[in-house]
């Protein structure tokens, strides 16, 4: 029996395979495991406690939390049970869009993590229309704690209203609305009903090898986000105990600790992990880095299913029980699969990661298709480096004119919330217009070439796909982030943030010391013409229009907090450019 609901997932669980550690957190230094049984203890608790406040079919309730939390799980599948919706937001925005997101989704509940969020959300809480009350799942002074609830649940427990009440969900009902980060503009909710995620999880979860049994998952990229809310409910579905990261300055320690067999990543994490395997590979001296390095070039050339031929496979053989073998123990010993997604990858991570024995299943889909549209899998040669995978089951993908792509399914989203106007421009029938420029090669691969909406003109009228260029010259270990611009202009350009310590360290190989700070990096010249010299090398990957020209580095780190990037660590292209614009006249003067 499949599910229809995302609340059934969790029923079938209980009466199917119920396991001991189904929610795993790690408090005051050990890991703490929740039972199925005992989840769904706790969700019929505080949906009764839901039931008694009044909360009503369709009302909204927010769900803010600064770390994964068995708390935010249990909050979530409660509100869903009762028909209500979970509004989902991210920790880290302003109190301006806290206020933005709670009045335009008329949220009658809004439930924090910790002290600062309350205090946070407290402050902007007056300026909220509708809001009744603010829980923590925190002990902390002048706020409800959400034990309060399952007290309440607990001494009015009404099972008749509560199977009344669950019975009247629809698997087309309302189940939560995602207000998208974005790259530019005002937050958009997007609505997803029941059966546009529970679909995505049947769907895309055949993907992975969820088959076998006392399997685990480490979860730490947002639950807020639905790329690892469905992977939740994923893991759920296949009866997979999910350990929930204290934070992401731990996930080595809870890598070690937890011994995943899978987890969820975004390609800058990855990114980082490399960077700090490839500067312990520069720390070494003799054999043992020439060993190093010889195994990192082996595994830049890695292509799935011995591609290769016999004396490449023989050679990996060697880098993998050297070298390969011992990043795949750093990170808990049974990483199988890291499902990637989010934002474009790079190829050269997937093949390092892959050769290592840990698969890189690269993903592509949107908040707004519930998210998976296609996925890369090991399984039935199901893997190509360097696209985003084969369309998941029951999803049509079809490439309109101009290369977009478009998307037909059950996963596609319900609309906009308050915004048909909004939901019209991005459908075209019963396709959603994802945005997106791609092509479906002759096995059946999505490959991402750009953002439509990204995509400019130079003055001597060339189009410019600025993300396959940035995908490329982002290969450079002096490059942390990238945007190429030029819209308009005679040639193009790009601003960069470099790696600070790539970059000290070859300044100090080159006998150049410099006062410790980003300005002063970012002014050095050698280091500029260093970064040009390794953008050069890519040229003739390119037109020559397209080819990068000059190069102006950044004072300062790009963050979410300052803005230069979403919640998701998506770089912010407007916000880069009316940032650095004195930068990008400097250029063009």
């Amino acid at each position: 029996m499949e599910p229809t609901r995302i609340f059934d997932i969790l029923n079938l669980q209980a009466e199917n395979f119920p396991i001991d550690n189904c929610l795993n957190d790690k408090r005051g230094g050990k890991w703490k495991a929740i039972s199925t049984l005992e989840y769904l203890e706790s969700v019929n608790s505080i949906s009764y406690a839901l039931i008694k406040m009044g909360v009503k079919p369709q009302d909204k309730i927010a769900l803010i939390s600064t770390n994964n939390r068995s708390e935010w799980s249990i909050m979530d599948m409660a509100i869903l049970k009762v028909g209500a919706v979970t509004v989902p937001i991210y920790p880290n925005i302003s109190a301006k869009d806290y206020q933005y997101i709670l009045n335009h989704s008329e949220s009658t509940y809004c439930f924090v993590s910790d002290e600062a969020l309350f205090e946070k959300v407290n402050s902007i809480r007056d300026t909220t229309q509708g809001m009744k009350e603010i829980y923590c799942f925190d002990k902390i002074k002048h706020c409800k704690n959400w034990t309060e609830l399952l007290e309440l649940g607990n001494s009015h427990r009404d099972k008749k209203k509560l199977s009344e009440i669950m019975s009247k969900v629809d698997p087309e009902s309302l189940a939560t609305i995602i207000y998208t980060s974005g790259t530019t503009g005002t937050p958009k909710g997007v609505m997803l009903c029941h059966s546009n995620i529970v679909s995505n999880v049947i769907s895309a979860t055949r993907k992975f090898p969820f088959d076998e049994k006392n399997q685990t998952a480490l979860s730490f990229l947002p639950l807020c986000h639905i790329f690892e809310r469905t992977f939740i409910y994923g893991y759920l579905y296949n009866n997979i105990g999910v350990y929930y990261a204290e934070s992401l300055e731990t996930i080595s320690e809870n890598l070690k600790e937890v011994r995943p067999y899978f987890m969820t990543a975004v390609p800058r994490l990855l990114e980082k992990v490399y960077d700090k395997i490839y500067a312990k590979g520069n720390e070494l001296n003799g054999i043992k880095k020439v060993l190093f390095f010889w195994a990192v070039k082996i595994a830049m050339q890695f292509e799935p299913y011995n591609q290769l031929g016999v004396f490449y496979t023989f050679k990996l053989a060697i880098a993998k029980k050297l070298i390969l073998s011992k990043w795949k123990a750093a990170l808990g010993g049974n990483l199988r699969i890291i499902c990637s997604g989010s934002a474009p990858l790079q190829p050269r991570l997937a093949r390092v990661f892959t050769a290592a024995g840990i698969t890189i299943a690269e993903a592509y889909g949107l908040t707004e298709t519930s998210p998976a549209i296609s996925v890369n899998d090991m399984r039935n040669k199901g893997l190509k480096i360097g696209t985003v995978g084969k369309i998941i089951d029951r999803v049509e993908v079809k490439i309109a004119q101009g290369g977009e792509i478009w998307c037909k399914g059950p996963n596609v989203m319900k609309g906009y919330y308050k915004a048909p106007e909004l939901t019209e421009k991005v459908m075209e029938g019963d396709f959603f217009k994802t945005g997106d420029i791609g092509i479906i090669d002759g096995d059946g691969f999505l490959k991402i070439t750009d953002r439509k909406k990204q995509m400019f003109k130079t003055s001597g009228g060339k189009y410019i796909a600025p993300q396959v260029i940035e995908s490329e010259l982002k290969q450079s270990l002096f490059i942390e982030q990238i945007v190429v611009v030029g819209e308009g202009k005679k040639m193009v350009a790009a601003i960069v943030q470099p790696h600070y310590e790539e970059s000290k360290n070859w300044l100090y190989e080159q006998g150049i010391f410099f006062d410790d700070n980003y300005d002063a990096l970012s002014k050095n010249e050698k280091l500029i013409e260093h970064i040009t010299a390794e953008i050069r090398l890519h040229d003739h990957k390119f037109g020559k229009w397209e080819q990068v020209k000059e190069v102006r580095l950044t004072p300062d780190v790009w963050s979410v907090v300052e803005g230069h990037l979403t919640p998701t660590m998506k770089v912010k292209r407007n916000e880069i450019l009316r940032k650095y614009e004195k930068l990008i006249q400097e250029i063009y003067r």
